[in-house]
């Protein structure tokens, strides 16, 4: 019965893996992986494991795997085992099992399933160029296949180095099933002689994963569809191996929202670090990183993760590439700022304020700016210039003042009045209702237009186009604040 079958029970023995290399900050494509397994891992009542895939040392970054690990639980994606909390089918770091992966390469090469390899690097160059040159895809000859086992151990003992390879069948053809997209059929004559091991005797990624995946247990192997063209070979290992092959789920491409490409660092920001630097919230993330690929059936946008918990469901997963529109994380970061509780706001938002120098002692003060800007945040970082005009009055043109046919003379005038009646309002009833109540009755009982008034007074408080009302500036920037900035005008009056 395949997975999507089973979806509605427990299932037992559910065991899923991230399986990330150290080679430095995640990627939001890994970051979407990391969200459907642990999804699926809770939606089946399974195991989210972690596992770090370290074989290639020169890629290696200090601290990265510390970092992932805690970029991850920011995200509230936390593991069952890993290597920070130990398991039973540890180690899980791969640099920490090499006496593993030798004694399984050793079973397939006293088998015959795999070969030593002694062709030097430069060969292996010149024999793709050749290859590309004739338009072939580029692919070992199988020199060394022939190799006599005596021979080749000669060889070997004496120092000279190798890799191992795979001895592929060349025959025929191999299906194999994915469980969104079904059975998917290859031509052996078609694969490579994979690399098991490389010359400096660490496992390749693809041997590394094949054993570990089987010695702990892994009941579905999650990952990005561009591992696809390799998942034969995978399956061959298993065959090699008389193994039973997991369960493989390929996740949809993300693509570019511009240019349809792969979704790709040199293309602006791709990693999570970044995102959560620039403001953006972890519940902003998740949701939209669910929604790259997962189709819920009632159409559905907003999602929590305690939601998703139970609501994920890989019936809802596509196999057409997702397209990774910035725009609409902005949607969803600005949906979630506006739920965020002031408080709380505050002192998400402060470091921002603090950083662009934007320091005020008043607690108060600081709150009422913010309270203005929440509605107009796509991200936190936003807050230094959605209220810089808060902390000081920018330079503005007098024209800016004039409302329809009013002259700088009328304008200025209109000011002094609406000055004066802000005079009389007491600091006790400097409040956003009481000062649009009061105001708005006087103006209706002097027969005044609002707009004669109420647009050079806003534009005299913010010194622009667009901002809030002016009854919130005045009530945000206070009283003295206020008239001071309106004595500034005055000095413009021709």
């Amino acid at each position: 019965m395949s997975t999507l079958n089973k979806e509605n029970n427990k299932q037992k023995d559910i065991r899923l893996r991230l399986a990330p290399s150290p080679t430095g900050f995640l990627h939001i494509g890994n970051l979407r992986t990391a969200l459907f397994t642990y999804l699926l891992s809770k939606k089946w009542g399974g195991k989210f494991i972690l596992r770090i895939e370290d074989t290639d040392q020169k890629r290696i970054v200090p601290g990265a795997s510390e970092k992932l690990i805690e970029i991850l639980k920011i995200m509230g994606l936390e593991f069952d085992e890993g290597p920070h909390l130990g398991g039973d089918y540890g180690p899980y770091i791969q640099s920490q099992r090499q006496e593993i992966y030798q004694q399984y390469a050793q079973q397939l090469l006293e088998s015959g399933q795999a070969y030593r390899c002694f062709c030097s690097s430069e060969r292996l160059q010149e024999m793709r160029s050749a290859q590309e040159a004739k338009h072939q895809a580029p692919r070992y000859d199988g020199l060394c296949r022939q190799l006599d086992s005596a021979q080749a151990e000669q060889r070997a003992q004496a120092g000279e180095k190798f890799v191992l390879r795979q001895k592929m069948s060349q025959k025929g053809k191999i299906t194999v099933n994915d469980e969104l997209r079904g059975a998917i059929s290859f031509q052996l004559a078609d694969l490579d002689d994979q690399v098991l091991i490389k010359s400096n005797g660490l496992p390749t990624y693809q041997f590394a994963n094949v054993i570990d995946d089987h010695l702990m247990k892994i009941s579905h192997v999650t990952r990005g569809d561009e591992w696809l063209p390799s998942y034969p070979k995978n399956i061959l290992l298993y065959q090699a191996f008389n193994w039973t092959p997991p369960k493989f789920i390929h996740f949809p491409l993300i693509l570019n929202k511009v240019g349809g490409g792969k979704l790709s660092k040199r293309q602006g920001d791709v990693f999570v670090e970044d995102y959560l630097h620039q403001g953006y919230l972890p519940e902003a993330l998740i949701n939209f990183s669910v929604l790259l690929g997962w189709h819920p059936k009632d159409d559905q946008e907003l999602w929590s993760l305690a939601e998703l918990e139970t609501k994920f469901s890989i019936t809802g997963l596509g196999t057409s590439p997702a397209i990774f529109d910035t725009d609409k994380l902005d949607y969803f970061n600005a949906y979630y700022l506006r739920q965020k509780p002031l408080p709380e706001l505050v002192q998400l938002c402060q470091p921002y304020l603090e950083k662009a120098g934007r320091k005020i002692q008043d607690e108060v003060k600081i709150e009422k700016f913010i309270t203005l800007a929440q509605d107009r945040l796509k991200k936190l970082s936003d807050i230094v210039e959605a209220t810089s005009f808060l902390f000081e009055l920018p330079s503005y043109p007098l024209e800016l003042l004039l409302w329809k046919k009013l002259t700088p003379d009328e304008t200025i005038d209109n000011l002094q009045r609406i000055e004066e009646k802000l005079k009389e309002i007491t600091e006790e009833n400097w409040t956003r209702e009481y000062l649009q109540t009061n105001i708005l009755d006087w103006l209706k009982t002097n027969g005044y237009q609002n707009g004669d008034y109420l647009w050079p007074l806003r534009v005299a408080l913010s010194g622009q186009k667009n901002s809030p009302s002016p009854f919130d500036l005045a009530w945000a920037l206070g009283k003295a604040e206020t008239l001071q900035r309106l004595q500034q005008v005055k000095f413009t009056k021709s």
